[in-house]
């Protein structure tokens, strides 16, 4: 039978995640030892999930493996996981409105996660629909032209997005389309970022 006990049940995360940590860099417990300041019969103990280490703990672990603290929890993940299966066709359709803008937009895939939020849309954007928001965010975005022609702007460059053409790119810039050139430009658009 499984523990129940989260709190062990993180203890044990937490230590397959050490192991990984170490070996991935062809450490011997020893030596994490003497790098992190931790005795070695602590680094076995943690590693083998028998204990539960204090943040001070784990930051020098973590300080000895040159990885961010939250790396130790790698391995802590919750008890469930979602999915989403969009068949042709489906998805939940909305339409954004920008000032004088709007376009149409599928929502295909949506994530929130505490350390990821990703999403993925189908959006048609129309000639006639008045000039298309800028974005500027954080994490990638990633477009993929499906239909039309459009002018995309990133910062100061421009690039000519066709059917079949793809972008990406850090959000952190300003960014968004500049100019649709066809009656419609259909395009794929696909984000992660952390919350």
């Amino acid at each position: 039978m499984q523990d129940q006990d989260p709190g062990r049940q993180i203890d044990k995360a937490i230590g397959a995640s050490l192991i990984e940590l170490r070996q991935s860099r062809k450490q011997s417990a020893r030596r994490l030892a003497e790098l992190s300041g931790i005795s070695a019969a602590m680094v076995s103990r943690i590693e083998n999930g028998l204990v539960s280490p204090s943040i001070d703990t784990l930051a020098a672990l973590a300080a000895a493996l040159e990885v961010p603290i939250a790396a130790l929890f790698s391995e802590a993940r919750t008890a469930h996981t979602d999915y989403t299966l969009v068949r042709h066709g489906e998805g939940l359709r909305s339409t954004r409105l920008a000032g004088d803008h709007s376009h149409e937009y599928i929502n295909l895939a949506l994530h929130a996660r505490k350390d990821l939020r990703f999403q993925a849309r189908r959006v048609t954007l129309r000639r006639d629909s008045g000039r298309p928001p800028t974005y500027v965010g954080n994490g990638v975005v990633f477009v993929q032209a499906l239909e039309g022609e459009a002018v995309y702007r990133y910062g100061d460059a421009r690039f000519h997005l066709a059917a079949g053409d793809s972008i990406s790119l850090d959000a952190e810039l300003s960014h968004g389309f500049e100019d649709v050139l066809t009656e419609t430009f259909v395009f794929l658009t696909v984000q992660a970022e952390r919350p």
